[in-house]
């Protein structure tokens, strides 16, 4: 046989390998900070579920220290909060994490980043993850923030902002939205 193998989607495989049971809770009983849950769906550029996805998040704790050796801050480490986790899509494209809200973490120049988490998406059909950030629309220092200000379009802005659900307590939602009408900021890593 001469010629080009056809190319093939990758996936759908993060369920079976790539997620455990409780990845996606980061907060234990003695976990310090405010415990919030990050809940949404991801959708793809039609607007419909995107079911097999896999949804990383990794961040600093309520004190603003990642739980990871080059993170020298002197802050305090919260050995009850593991700073990272993994959910996985359901059939709906919905997925759910509790954590906590994360503290402020110095960026380029020490200068303070507004509270935020860091995300990573895995889905059928992509060679290479998507990154993006989750910020919290309610957080006064967004207007701080050195990464978000980059975002200068208003409504592609709103994009990286997680809104309170009202009357759910600490219930933020963030949509993923991977293409097409209000797509999801991603960023070059």
């Amino acid at each position: 046989m001469t010629g080009q193998t056809p190319s093939q989607t990758v996936g759908p495989f993060f369920h079976d390998s790539l997620s455990w049971p409780g990845a996606e809770t980061l907060v234990g009983p003695d976990t310090k900070g405010e415990r919030i849950e990050i809940v949404g769906r991801v959708l793809d550029g039609d607007g419909a579920p995107v079911p097999d996805a896999l949804i990383e998040i990794w961040q600093a704790n309520a004190a603003g220290r990642y739980a990871h050796p080059e993170d020298g801050q002197i802050k305090p480490i919260d050995p009850a909060f593991r700073g990272f986790g993994r959910c996985a899509s359901d059939v709906e494209g919905r997925f759910r994490f509790a954590t906590i809200r994360p503290g402020r973490v110095p960026g380029r120049g020490n200068a303070l980043q507004a509270p935020h988490i860091n995300l990573g998406l895995f889905a059928r059909g992509l060679l290479r993850r998507l990154v993006t950030r989750i910020y919290f629309e309610d957080a006064a220092e967004n207007t701080e923030d050195p990464v978000l200000a980059l975002v200068q379009d208003p409504a592609r802005r709103a994009t990286l902002l997680a809104r309170r659900v009202a009357g759910d307590g600490a219930v933020y939602r963030f949509d993923i939205v991977l293409q097409g009408n209000g797509e999801t900021v991603f960023f070059e890593c």
